[in-house]
């Protein structure tokens, strides 16, 4: 069955040699290989500003890139979100952007209780997350605190679930060998519109 998915690849630095926006660019290869339709939203190519304040993410009519990114999730049934491990937890510049687009009135209700939950019910979602630890350092030592959070805090808070996970850990040893294998797999997950 076809999927339409939002990819987010969230790696700020716009260099090409990143491994973050290969695994982006292999997801969305396998997912279209697969049969599904695939909107890719690059962090490194957006410009919007950060969020100074509540009344500013409340009240503020969203910046023109952040409203094509919201027009991209409301159109989507999956969504993925590539990003690296930067001192434990997703890049800034990815949770501004978070911030700006799960807005009041587009990911919840505005003025009303956040207990009726999120307006983005019925969507899906990975998380693959690139790291220099080893995975298994970040998931027992650090017990996958940022994670957890952004799964928990930000996607389960506006609707989206489940969310699946992949952590690819020790990027800088794994070797041509190993990101071949990895980038390998990542276009299957796509495939499938896992």
């Amino acid at each position: 069955m076809s999927q339409r998915i939002a990819l987010i690849d969230g790696h700020p630095d716009p260099d090409p040699a990143r491994f973050g926006h290969a695994v982006a660019e292999a997801y969305a290869t396998g997912a279209r290989q697969g049969g599904h339709e695939v909107r890719t939203i690059r962090l490194a190519d957006l410009t919007f500003p950060v969020l100074r304040s509540r009344r500013d993410w409340e009240q503020e009519a969203p910046p023109p890139t952040v409203a094509s990114v919201q027009a991209d999730l409301q159109w989507a049934r999956h969504l993925v979100i590539v990003h690296p491990l930067w001192l434990g937890a997703e890049p800034a510049l990815l949770k501004a952007l978070l911030e700006q687009v799960f807005r009041p009135g587009f990911a919840f209700p505005a003025g009303e209780s956040t207990l009726q939950g999120g307006l983005l019910k019925g969507r899906t979602a990975r998380i693959i997350v690139t790291m220099g630890m080893p995975a298994l350092v970040y998931r027992t030592f650090y017990l996958s605190h940022s994670l957890k959070s952004l799964k928990r805090n930000i996607l389960a808070f506006v609707g989206i679930g489940p969310t699946r996970e992949t952590l690819i850990g020790n990027i800088e040893g794994i070797g041509p060998d190993g990101r071949r294998d990895w980038l390998d797999r990542i276009r299957r997950f796509g495939a499938g519109s896992q």
